[in-house]
């Protein structure tokens, strides 16, 4: 990791930068896959999954037989440790539900808003070098919760054309039936326009590469919702001298083995927290199983000093990360001058990696600085707020001059008829 010496404010804008490819880089790609799709269905689909995943299948669809299976080939120690990830996040996802707001306005006019699901909803579980089973419990949990119809889930097979136990396991045991083996750009095509097995949906969910995240920002264009850019995993630890550099080491690593593109970042206002916490990452990659996809994430990631708190705030919130771990004697003012982050994993003994697996909360979160305006995935992402509204005709006695005057204003006389005429019939 290279390390960067109070470095100038002039410098902040490269040092904010991810090592990820720009839009225009990848577009063309993804627009052709989505024509291909949008013509093509089914046919273009395996296409593409011969090309990218190295898979003939004959169906995408998961039998009932391969789920069995697949349960069978998960241990009972595995099982056991998921259904405490499971217990935890829909105790806190179930925290999150709200009661109907409702709210008399004026006199005779009631207003109230109830929240109703989205009925289709596709989740997107990446596969390749690490089936991120962890992802089906972070997004299956609140669909369930939230009372979504239709929930349709895709992840990329493998070269014999299966999806890794592991995630068919916990799709059933979140009750997902509908499991579609196709996996990157085609996989956000189908669940767009919808083909003879992939069912068209109204908002997709889910982590992803590069090459997804753009797919996810097409499919916009397309009509369908998408929960948030999720693109390649980022992480910033902000420490000082009290944080212990072995615990902020293996913190970095946890996210630098996701992948090649992953970013993490150690902004400190202690120097010797920044040498000591080199010191232990270079050992502890010695023993990763994933060291060369750590290592070339290690490549392009930085160690940042600071000298003043005020200094290491700015540039957290200026990078507004998707990860942010607060070691620090001073986390009280960190707390409270945060502006943007994703998940914030507070203290020695908070590993960012509590979030990922079991601790409750949501790892699906906005990264590339995106959390300067979106939400991590929670219940109300799989939820429409739909408002209501009551007048009695006292009400809009009470309301109606108010609104003939603004409508008459603006120039919109069919809005001020559609009063002035209920006013007339009750003889005002």
């Amino acid at each position: 990791m290279k390390i960067y010496n109070q470095p100038d404010k002039k410098e902040w804008e490269v040092l904010l930068k991810r090592p990820t490819q720009s839009i225009s880089d990848i577009e063309d790609v993804v627009s052709q896959i989505f024509e291909d799709v949008q013509s093509h269905g089914d046919e273009a689909v395996k296409k593409y999954t011969l090309k990218f995943d190295s898979a003939a299948l004959v169906s995408h669809v998961v039998s009932g037989l391969e789920f069995e299976e697949a349960s069978q080939q998960v241990s009972s120690e595995l099982k056991a440790a998921i259904q405490i990830a499971k217990e935890n996040i829909e105790s806190f996802h179930k925290a999150q539900i709200t009661p109907t707001v409702e709210q008399v306005t004026s006199k005779g006019v009631l207003c109230w808003q109830e929240k109703r699901p989205i009925e289709k909803v596709g989740l997107y579980i990446p596969g390749g070098t690490a089936p991120l089973f962890s992802s089906v419990l972070m997004l299956a949990i609140p669909a369930k919760i939230a009372g979504c119809n239709d929930i349709v889930l895709c992840s990329p097979p493998n070269k014999e054309g299966k999806i890794a136990n592991e995630i068919l396991y916990v799709a059933k045991l979140c009750g997902i039936t509908k499991v579609v083996k196709v996996g990157g750009i085609q996989a956000i095509a189908g669940l767009t326009f919808g083909t003879e097995t992939i069912p068209q949906v109204y908002k997709i969910f889910g982590p992803g590469n590069q090459f997804v995240t753009v797919a996810k920002q097409l499919a916009t264009k397309y009509g369908v919702a998408i929960d948030m850019p999720a693109g390649p995993s980022e992480l910033l630890v902000l420490a000082d001298n009290t944080a212990n550099p072995t615990f902020v080491a293996s913190d970095l690593l946890s996210q630098a083995e996701h992948g090649t593109d992953s970013q993490v970042i150690l902004v400190s206002t202690s120097q010797t927290l920044i040498e000591n916490t080199v010191n232990a990452l270079e050992s502890q990659i010695q023993e990763l199983p994933r060291q060369e996809i750590a290592k070339q994430a290690i490549s392009h990631s930085k160690c940042v000093y600071l000298e003043t708190k005020e200094q290491a705030l700015e540039f957290v919130n200026s990078y507004a990360p998707e990860h942010l771990i607060i070691c620090s004697k001073d986390e009280d003012y960190y707390i409270k001058g945060l502006s943007n982050a994703g998940s914030v994993f507070i203290g020695n003994y908070t590993p960012e990696s509590a979030g990922d697996y079991a601790s409750g909360t949501n790892h699906t979160l906005p990264t590339n600085g995106f959390s300067r305006a979106y939400s991590g995935v929670n219940l109300d992402s799989f939820l429409k707020s739909i408002t209501f509204q009551k007048i009695s005709e006292d009400g809009l006695q009470a309301i109606g001059p108010a609104i003939e005057s603004m409508a008459e204003a603006e120039g919109l006389q069919a809005h001020k008829n559609a009063v002035t005429l209920r006013l007339k019939s009750l003889g005002k």
